[in-house]
């Protein structure tokens, strides 16, 4: 899709998205050039309505935005901005122009992790532990989960709170692992519990299994 930069004069919105935590950090105005100056730099480089000229945000303050992709709208006439923020957003000193806290929420780094496992799978460096798990195959990832299923299992009855978490991260990890092998994404887990939690969920599959029959 081409932008339209002829709707507001030569100017689009672009709106400014954390690429880690998903929160919304500014809005920003950019023209043509400063689009083009924000794809070869990587830096997001907006247009100054009370200024009248280009500025690359955080060229003062060094809080620059690292622009991690760009997409256009279904009218072609807003930019959705994915960044990596280095500090403040705002020039008031606050995480983003509403005032709140960019704080990241832990079960997005389940996408993170996902991905980086992924990498690993693709590009196998040696020396990683995760490598050596996808080079020990299917069933030797299974029994490590097993085994790490059932220290998480002793700790839930026998243990401290502190080393259950530790022991189900070490579960959840390698289930991952065990995912990534299979083609599969803790994503397709979660899509799964969704399905479930749906009311109707137990009537449809006992459908699905008599017609099945």
């Amino acid at each position: 899709m081409t932008i339209d930069f002829d709707k507001m004069g030569g100017l689009v919105p672009a709106i400014i998205q954390d690429a880690r935590t998903k929160n919304v950090l500014m809005l920003g105005f950019m023209n043509e050039e400063a689009y083009e100056k924000t794809r070869q730099t990587g830096k997001v480089t907006f247009w100054s309505r009370s200024r009248q000229t280009l500025w690359t945000k955080g060229e003062t303050s060094g809080h620059f935005l690292d622009l991690v992709s760009m997409a256009i709208d279904c009218d072609n006439d807003t930019l959705l901005v994915k960044v990596i923020p280095h500090g403040p957003t705002c020039h008031t000193g606050t995480d983003s122009c509403w005032g709140e806290d960019n704080e990241p929420m832990p079960l997005h780094f389940l996408e993170e992790l996902q991905d980086f496992i992924e990498k690993r799978h693709q590009e196998m460096p040696e020396g990683s532990y995760t490598t050596r798990l996808f080079h020990d195959g299917v069933n030797k990832m299974a029994q490590k989960l097993g085994e790490e299923a059932l220290e998480t299992v002793i700790e839930a009855t026998n243990g401290s709170n502190d080393k259950l978490i530790y022991e189900a991260s070490d579960m959840l990890y390698h289930l991952m692992v065990l995912l990534t092998s299979k083609g599969l994404r803790i994503d397709d887990v979660a899509e799964e519990l969704q399905k479930r939690h749906d009311p109707n969920w137990d009537a449809q599959r006992r459908k699905a299994k008599a017609n099945a029959k």
